[in-house]
């Protein structure tokens, strides 16, 4: 059966930037199994399908793999689907905000122009890490920290702040002692001529060895509770990602009104047509 089908490139509004993304628009009738082998062939860090809603207070329903494993909720997969939704001719129950149901329970977006915005899940674990696994860190990193906390909204992520940015980006992780570490990094910007304030790497367990994302939701949502938690003037900032392997994501993070904590991003789509599937 032909499906619509795009492929997107997520926090980024220069196609061939960001994170990239396939969505089966058509979604339904597929069986689980082909939902998992097509993201298998995909290859991509993330594939998702669109679905009728099952909640009433949904717009759209949305199952995310991996090419391995099915996700509860991920952050760029969440923001490419809903462009494809409405892209697609989806229309929203209430204007400007977009509820999308997955796994991990209803999340809203909010929609301006080509950026959208999720509202950052609640931490499942926080708090700073303990001193064996600090001096693990450093070990790893084969440099300083200046402070490392659980930052876990699902994934497992360790957040770790280093000196600055150049710092960021001149690290070599080597997770020889430590397979299993999901670790995000985090620092200033020094450089006024720029339109970021931090870059952030993230470095997770892949097929062999650890794998860097071009960029990534989750782990900038839980940066983002960590840095405007500790922060009460911080009304928000703009995260880079990617630049040590060739990409230029940009995270546009905001505190609202209501206290909730936004993570925004551009979505452009490169690629559409049809899948037989």
């Amino acid at each position: 059966m032909q499906r619509r089908f795009v492929q997107a490139d997520v926090f980024t509004d220069r196609a061939c930037h960001g994170n990239p993304l396939a969505v089966v628009v058509d979604g339904d009738g597929i069986t689980d199994a082909d939902m998992a082998r097509f993201a298998n062939w995909t290859n991509l860090s993330e594939t998702t399908f669109l679905l009728a809603p099952t909640d009433p207070a949904a717009d759209y329903r949305v199952r995310i793999f991996t090419t391995t494993v099915e996700l509860p909720f991920a952050g760029h997969p969440t923001l490419g689907s809903c462009r494809a939704w409405l892209d697609h001719g989806g229309v929203p129950a209430t204007s400007g905000r977009v509820v999308q149901e997955c796994g991990a329970g209803l999340v809203t977006i909010r929609t301006d122009g080509d950026r959208l915005a999720f509202a950052a899940p609640p931490l499942v674990r926080s708090g700073p890490v303990d001193d064996e696994l600090h001096a693990t860190l450093e070990r790893v990193l084969g440099v300083a920290i200046v402070d490392a906390v659980w930052a876990d909204n699902g994934p497992g992520w360790i957040a770790v702040e280093l000196a600055d940015a150049a710092t960021v980006l001149a690290v070599e992780p080597d997770f020889s002692s430590a397979p299993d570490l999901k670790l995000g990094l985090v620092g200033r910007i020094g450089d006024d001529d720029t339109d970021a304030d931090v870059e952030v790497r993230a470095f997770f367990p892949g097929r062999s060895g650890h794998d860097e994302d071009p960029v990534t939701g989750s782990l900038n949502a839980s940066i983002a509770m960590w840095l405007l938690g500790r922060d009460p003037d911080l009304a928000g900032y703009v995260a880079r990602q990617g630049t040590a392997i060739g990409r230029s994501g940009r995270v546009h993070v905001e505190r609202g009104d209501d206290g909730a904590i936004w993570i925004g991003g551009d979505v452009v789509v490169p690629i559409s047509g049809t899948v037989e599937l």
